[in-house]
């Protein structure tokens, strides 16, 4: 969250890493499993689902409930940056992470 350094939406294959206004959101029914994201991503924020560390359950959450209004829409790409973030994630305090 507030670090979208998007390498991971450039490795990823089947383009279903989705941009939202302060974080970024793997679409779990478009997502392989394929793992290139996870070993570029500057925060270490990608898990495999069954992999999620418990303090971060919420975030898990917040990525699936995200698609629930948008659906599939079958590629990142064309959809841009969407203006909004889930609810958990928008009403965060800013994030400041160092350089």
């Amino acid at each position: 969250m507030d670090v979208k350094d998007k390498a991971c939406i450039e490795e990823c294959p089947v383009d279903c890493i989705y941009e939202g206004k302060r974080s970024l959101y793997i679409h779990p029914d478009e997502c392989v499993d394929c793992g290139a994201c996870e070993p570029v991503c500057p925060v270490e924020a990608i898990y495999y689902e069954d992999d999620v560390p418990e303090q971060w359950s919420e975030y898990y959450k917040a990525n699936v409930e995200f698609f629930d209004d948008l659906g599939s829409p079958g590629g990142a790409a064309k959809m841009g940056e969407i203006q909004k973030d889930h609810p958990i994630i928008a009403t965060l305090p800013l994030q400041v992470h160092e350089a």
